[in-house]
């Protein structure tokens, strides 16, 4: 096998695609799954976030609206808001209103970009960091007018969990799919062994060993209709080499007769000096020869565009009892010489091309006047079915085994030498029949009981498939 065969079987192999569809399900698998966890861990980290936020703000309004009425008890509340802020800055208090007395913290530079983050949730981004802050106004107490509180929260700590949970799935999901084609490979290439079994046996088969089969044991139960399949293709193939073979043998043996006769006869005729009329004679046993030759060349050519698909054309519904009159009065005179009489039982109407139904119903009359009784009657009957016009012809003389009767449309075949008339048959007609009759979409037939041969083909009514 050479290196481009090899490219391309690997190209095309169901081990890669099978792991390659694996992975892209995995893909997707993780992906989707990747999402939903991303969409749940962001909905917590803003639950928490925002928790975190409602807390502290609670507990500083709770203070402010309950205990700071009085400017006094104002400085006790930004000592304490001094307490609760860390030093890092991550949490952040700021109250503002109208009186500058009640005020605490900075408040956010006019250039601070502000978000809408949902919840009554905002992030306010400044050029040195950034807050979630959460804001409301606190009523009236006392001297204290109301005053807006806002509480804020540096989120860099939820944004670092949340990014690191987010390499994480990333990296999961990629080990994860690469995992999945690993093994899908893996397992692809353990479940078709059996297929490379099959290959190695297929590659084993040759001409010269036709009886081999593929094996058909320990195979996965979706191989085995495949196996068996090619195998019944092998056994056919096999029966059509054979007969080919035995076609091959045949048409030698037949073209070999006359050719033989020719040259026998012409080589006879140049040994010594002959006279005008044994030279006559001589070219006259050479012409029939030659359209003997003829004869089974073009039978030949006949039954090989048959078996390329040719079907009958010109098709006209006539009345088959008529056509069968025909052949018969064209060899009315070699009947009378074989001593027998001739009935016709029976007509339909059927679709032909009566050129090949007269060829076929002459071959059949031929060979039951070839092989009938003298004194004997042949009888010809048509009956009309539901689907199509069987034809049969019937002859008193020699019966024929059984085990002949599936090979009579073979060609070449012929039973035995006793019904074999060597000079004016070459084993051709009775195929010809069988081709004419599958190109008119029927089929041909034979039965013989006591002494009685019975030899037949139908027409279908309806156009040719």
């Amino acid at each position: 096998m050479n290196q481009s065969a090899t490219n391309t079987r690997e190209a095309h192999s169901i081990a890669r695609r099978l792991a390659l569809m694996f992975a892209l399900a995995a893909a997707a698998v993780f992906f989707t799954v990747g999402v939903v966890l991303y969409n749940i861990q962001c909905n917590e980290m803003h639950r928490h976030q925002r928790q975190e936020i409602l807390t502290r703000f609670e507990f500083v309004e709770s203070l402010i609206a309950r205990r700071m009425e009085n400017t006094d008890k104002w400085a006790l509340l930004e000592s304490k808001l001094k307490e609760l802020t860390p030093q890092d800055g991550k949490v952040m208090y700021l109250v503002t209103g109208d009186d500058p007395r009640y005020r605490l913290g900075t408040p956010f530079p006019a250039d601070a970009e502000i978000k809408n983050e949902g919840d009554g949730v905002k992030r306010v981004i400044t050029p040195t960091r950034s807050y979630l802050t959460y804001s409301e106004e606190v009523p009236p107490l006392g001297d204290r007018p109301a005053v807006m509180l806002t509480v804020g929260v540096d989120p860099s700590a939820f944004d670092t969990t949340s990014h690191a949970l987010n390499v994480a799935l990333v990296i999961a999901s990629i080990f994860g799919v690469l995992a999945v084609a690993g093994l899908g490979w893996w397992i692809a290439r353990r479940s078709l062994m059996a297929v490379d079994r099959l290959s190695q046996h297929a590659r084993e088969l040759s001409p010269r060993n036709l009886s081999e089969r593929l094996p058909v044991n320990k195979l996965p139960s979706e191989l085995n209709g495949l196996v068996l399949s090619f195998n019944g293709a092998l056994s056919r193939v096999e029966q059509a080499y054979l007969q080919l073979s035995t076609f091959n043998a045949d048409v030698a043996h037949e073209l070999r007769t006359p050719l033989g006769n020719l040259i026998g006869q012409t080589q006879v005729i140049l040994s010594r000096e002959r006279t005008t009329a044994e030279l006559e004679e001589v070219l006259q046993s050479n012409l029939e020869e030659l359209e003997r030759l003829r004869t089974i060349i073009n039978d030949m050519l006949f039954l090989a565009q048959a078996d390329r698909g040719m079907r009958a054309d010109n098709l006209v519904k006539t009345s088959i009892a008529d056509e069968v009159s025909k052949s018969a009065e064209f060899l009315e005179m070699l009947r009378e010489d074989a001593g027998c009489a001739l009935r016709i039982e029976g007509d339909a109407q059927a679709p032909i091309e009566r050129s090949l139904f007269g060829r076929a119903i002459t071959n059949l009359l031929y060979n039951a006047i070839q092989h009938c009784d003298c004194n004997s009657e042949i009888v010809i009957r048509i009956e009309d079915g539901r689907d199509s016009v069987a034809v049969t012809v019937s002859n008193q003389g020699m019966p024929i085994d059984a085990c002949h009767l599936d090979r009579l449309f073979d060609r070449f075949y012929r039973v035995d030498s006793s019904r074999t008339d060597s000079v004016n048959s070459h084993g051709l007609g009775l195929a010809i029949v069988k081709a004419i009759a599958v190109m008119h979409g029927g089929t041909v037939f034979a039965k013989s009981s006591g002494n009685e041969t019975i030899i037949g083909l139908t027409i279908a009514h309806g156009t040719t498939p």
